[in-house]
């Protein structure tokens, strides 16, 4: 899709958008420029963090996208303290059920399954939803006989919902595994920030992990690591140049050749199975 279909699909949503202020320079961009640039700051060329609206509209061909499981909401399980109350303002703060959108797509006529963490609803941690929206994600690939693509951006498991949370990791990465060994591709592209039992489970597990420029990339914290092992941790310490070097992911991709480099992969894994 264009920059011009990228403009045209989210401007005429009919719901009025602001300006946007870029944190790194303070720049105010209007909607129209923050969309064209891919919600990039025109100014210094910093980051935002993409609404999975902005992403699938920036990513997919037009009209291609078939979502599923819309309507699964998050219970609260163990009863924990106001958790139903922040579940309400994240759907509204959103306009989401729930932290991740899925559903099957093309790109540039690639047939994938195709996941997108927001971490507009509660920086996209997963709880049972999530893992159970992402593992049919996987299941119906698998069926399909298609790739997976997942955006993934997480603060990690969802502490309101203990360890239902925790077991969302091995569940999906069974669902990952499954989708393996049918021989079908997966690529995880991580995005600002992805962290904790995310990052320890279906962040890492991709056949091909790409990553955005200076995306958080890690489990714990630099400043727990520091008091854990009582070291001084590098500059640049889990950003995505830091993992490259370091062998933790396959490589980076700017933004705007990001539908372009997801295309050309999905064009070799397609002529390889023939």
């Amino acid at each position: 899709m264009g920059i011009k279909d990228v403009i045209s699909s989210l401007m005429h949503s009919n719901v009025e958008q602001p300006p946007r202020v870029c944190k790194k320079c303070n720049a105010e961009i209007s909607y129209a420029d923050y969309i064209a640039s891919l919600c990039i700051c025109p100014q210094c060329g910093a980051y935002f963090r993409m609404r999975a609206s902005e992403r699938l509209a920036a990513t997919i061909d037009a009209g291609s996208f078939q979502e599923i499981d819309k309507k699964l909401k998050s219970k609260d399980p163990i009863g924990f303290p106001d958790y139903a109350q922040k579940l309400d303002k994240a759907e509204k703060v959103s306009g989401l059920n729930e932290g991740v959108v899925c559903g099957t797509a093309k790109i540039d006529g690639h047939d994938c399954g195709l996941f997108i963490m927001d971490s507009a609803f509660m920086m996209g941690s997963m709880g049972t939803v999530v893992g159970e929206k992402i593992t049919r994600l996987f299941e119906k690939a698998t069926s399909l006989k298609i790739p997976v693509i997942g955006f993934i951006t997480s603060g990690g498991a969802r502490m309101q919902e203990g360890i239902f949370s925790l077991m969302q990791m091995a569940k999906v990465s069974g669902a990952v595994k499954r989708h393996s060994e049918a021989g079908l591709l997966y690529i995880a592209v991580l995005t600002d920030p992805t962290t904790g039992g995310i990052t320890a489970s279906f962040a890492m597990q991709g056949d091909i992990i790409i990553a955005e420029p200076k995306a958080l990339i890690g489990f714990a914290g630099q400043r727990v690591i520091e008091q854990t092992t009582g070291e001084k941790l590098p500059a640049g310490f889990q950003r995505s140049e830091f993992q490259l070097e370091h062998g933790f992911i396959d490589m980076i991709e700017e933004r705007p050749r990001m539908t372009y480099t997801l295309a050309k992969l999905l064009a070799i894994h397609k002529a390889s199975e023939q």
